[in-house]
């Protein structure tokens, strides 16, 4: 292959590196009016009155909109990047007299800068008659104090909620008879296993801008990784058509699923509607960190019965999931928890899952790359790596013997087939990397100093079976170039340039040769959007169908200029030419001139995919840390990791996202949380706070690849995004119990809870 499995450098890395204008905010129009939002100081609250009169004299200011300006008893809308019907609820307004959670929007404000914006914003007088909240989500469910008790909240989608209730939603299934299975099994391992909102943390914070165009149409520009789903979210809240509405995106400074929630785009949208002036909101670091859309948080009570030898029988998981104020996301990032961690262990006979998502009157949660897979793969795993120490076997050997292989029907994982896996020569390839045998469980280094290995493995999946939508158009220009546009986002993960290589491949062209354009609503073919590891994917074999299409329509018109019948010509990116008489034949450039005079061939093709099955992705990691007993403190000198994506489309920029998922996945195992005061204020409101780990604080990091082929996907392809993230949550923290010998079951696992459990065993 020329342009497939080959390292080519991303197609916009030189505007980015060179400073180009290419975000949100360096293609805003000048002229725009600042828009911010006054938010509420309580967590559950009603607003009595609000008085801007003084506000709206302050010299520059546009116009402040309040719940008075918003239809209360209105349809209700959801900022879940979904498809339609969204299974997330439908119950949130432009502006709520009703405000959930410290944080959420009480006034939107407009003017001509900053300055006056802000001076507007303390003007504003509110009243409010503040409520008693539901802040711990294990009192949530069946609470006499409801987070959403209005009458207009809607559920479009059978998941089991129920606002009376405080449940956006409720699902039990399994297969066997659970609980037979594990009385009969020699070893239980029992636990509840917790782990905490984070926050994606994105260089770019949330931000949108907005402007009337000459047709009268809303034009929106926002860092966005689902712009259709958008301008659904927009023309549900405003009251207006679709067809009013165009959703554009810029390059995207980071989304790692954050973007998948409209977030910031309703707020300028109204007030263009509203105004016609052009708008803009930047988010800022503390309203990204207090008013976004973090991981759910989790609580997985988890039974793993087993053989004496080893053999996993059967597991049961409850899973405890906290939305917040707002359900985005609540129903659908709780099944993964359990569907894409259970399936991993091929020789249990029998599993239950069961789930709760409930609303509390904290920040509302979202989508995060590993999308409930992680807490699950947390549980899970942890789970394994302590039946193997009860058992004395060694973790790669336990897994070893209970993987799902390539040909197995997966009961947990909706019952598909395993299409493609190289889930055991990942196994051996990291422990092979870590030099396992050698450092496992770990070393004495004197002064307090040990060093110790864990691991883990993961799965997860390529879109959304069954509903996912990926499509491109292809077009042969003039001078022989394409034109490839699509409507998947790249967030800086390098879709546009892979999307290329696929094209390029099927074409017989140079990489360079395709030129790509995406997302906008208007001109781009639809596609769900850039989420659930569907890109590669989905859209991937969209745009290789695409190519096909393409290709016999250059075929077509050149046998028609070389008077044959189009079966008797090939082509080779160059020249169609007939396949017995190579002589003759006719250049790329002769056929698209011809097209344009007189021909009824359209050099144009698209093509729309979706895929029944999701073939998971599988990840094996091992992590060798240094941990001080003294004061608690872990280092992490080296994490061996291999993936199998299946073939992948681009080497380098398939282990940039391993490298980038791993690195997130320590953040959340060791410093990253997301915590609240008594009365629902989030502390953790900036980057001095939240510790997300940087480059320089791991070792080194160390991905390989052992590629399958995965036959539904383009070229053998399967997803890479997602899964990179969820080892090192099981193989950091049972590195640190191999190292002191105390398990901990609640992420992060911080220096003074390794310290204190360390001075507890010495007394």
């Amino acid at each position: 292959m020329n342009n497939v499995n080959k390292p080519f450098r991303k197609k916009d890395a030189m505007q980015l590196v060179t400073g180009k204008p290419v975000y949100m905010d360096d293609l805003a129009p000048k002229d725009c009016l600042i828009v911010k939002l006054l938010r509420s100081p309580h967590a559950n609250a009603m607003v009595k009155s609000i008085n801007t009169a003084v506000a709206k004299k302050v010299p520059g200011i546009e116009a402040i909109f309040t719940w008075e300006d918003v239809d209360q008893n209105g349809r209700r809308f959801t900022q879940a990047g979904q498809t339609y019907p969204e299974a997330s609820p439908y119950d949130r307004l432009v502006i709520d007299r009703h405000v959930r959670f410290v944080g959420d929007v009480v006034a939107i404000v407009a003017g001509k800068d900053e300055k006056c914006v802000d001076k507007a914003l303390k003007l504003i007088k509110v009243e409010y008659e503040v409520l008693d909240a539901v802040l711990d989500y294990h009192t949530a469910k069946d609470n006499p104090i409801l987070v959403h008790p209005e009458d207009n909240w809607e559920s479009l989608c059978p998941v089991g909620a129920d606002n009376k209730r405080n449940l956006c939603a409720h699902e039990e299934s399994g297969s066997g008879d659970i609980d037979a299975v594990l009385s009969k099994c020699d070893v239980v391992i029992d636990h509840v296993y917790h782990t905490k909102a984070c926050q994606q943390a994105m260089m770019e914070t949330f931000r949108t801008c907005c402007y009337i165009d000459l047709y009268g149409r809303l034009n929106v520009l926002s860092s966005t990784q689902i712009v259709f789903h958008a301008r659904r979210h927009i023309a549900n809240a405003l009251h207006i058509p679709k067809s009013m509405i165009r959703v554009t995106k810029p390059r995207i400074g980071g989304g790692f699923g954050a973007k998948q929630t409209s977030v910031s785009l309703i707020y300028p949208a109204f007030v263009t509607w509203k105004t016609k002036k052009p708008s803009k909101i930047i988010f800022s670091r503390e309203e990204s960190q207090t008013a976004s859309s973090p991981r759910h948080e989790m609580e997985i009570h988890l039974r793993l019965g087993a053989t004496k030898d080893g053999i996993v029988k059967g597991i049961d998981m409850y899973t405890l999931s906290n939305t917040g104020a707002y359900g985005e996301h609540g129903p659908t990032t709780v099944g993964l928890s359990g569907h894409k961690s259970i399936p991993l262990y091929g020789k249990a006979e029998a599993f239950r899952f069961t789930y709760d998502v409930v609303y509390t009157n904290h920040m509302s949660a979202g989508a995060y790359r590993g999308y409930g897979a992680t807490q699950g793969l947390f549980a899970v795993e942890s789970a394994v790596n302590e039946l193997a120490a009860k058992l004395h076997m060694d973790p790669f050997e336990i897994r070893e013997k209970n993987i799902v292989k390539e040909g197995d029907i997966m009961p947990a994982y909706y019952g598909a087939p395993n299409t493609s896996c190289a889930l055991d020569r990942c196994l051996k390839k990291v422990h092979d990397m870590i030099s396992w045998d050698e450092k496992y469980p770990r070393k004495e280094l004197g002064n307090g100093k040990v060093r110790a290995v864990g691991m883990g493995m993961a799965m997860q999946g390529s879109g959304i079976s069954g509903m996912d939508v990926g499509s491109a158009t292809l077009k042969l220009n003039e001078g022989g170039f394409y034109s490839l546009l699509i409507g998947a986002a790249d967030m800086g993960t390098g879709c546009d340039t892979t999307l290329a290589q696929i094209a390029a491949e099927v074409l017989e062209c140079d990489f360079d040769n395709i030129t790509v354009y995406g997302a906008d609503t208007d001109t781009s073919p639809y596609d769900s959007g850039s989420y659930a590891s569907s890109t590669t994917y989905v859209t991937g074999k969209a745009v290789e169908k695409c190519a096909l299409k393409l290709r016999a329509q250059i075929c077509k018109l050149g046998a028609q200029m070389l008077n044959c019948e189009e079966t008797a010509v090939e082509f080779d990116g160059k020249k169609v030419f007939v396949e017995n008489d190579p002589s003759r034949s006719v250049s790329l450039e002769e056929v698209v001139t011809t097209s344009m005079n007189g021909h009824d061939v359209a050099l144009e093709a698209t093509e729309t995919h979706s895929s029944p099955l999701s073939p998971p992705p599988y990840m094996v990691g091992a992590a060798e840390i240094e941990l001080d007993t003294e004061t608690g403190e872990v280092k992490l000198l080296d994490y061996a990791a291999c993936v199998d994506c299946g073939t992948p489309i681009n080497p380098n920029l398939t282990r940039v996202q391993a490298e980038g998922g791993i690195l997130q996945g320590i953040g959340m195992t060791l410093t990253e949380n997301v915590t609240y005061d008594a009365k629902g204020y989030p502390e953790e409101n900036s980057l001095f706070q939240y510790k997300i780990p940087t480059r320089l604080d791991v070792g080194h990091i160390r991905v390989e690849f052992e590629n399958s082929y995965e036959p539904n996907g383009p070229f053998g392809a399967k997803s890479i995004g997602e899964v990179v993230i969820n080892t090192p949550l099981p193989a950091v923290s049972d590195a640190i119990y191999n190292a002191i010998g105390t398990r901990f079951y609640e992420l992060p696992i911080t220096p003074e809870q390794i310290a204190m459990a360390v001075e507890k065993q010495e007394n």
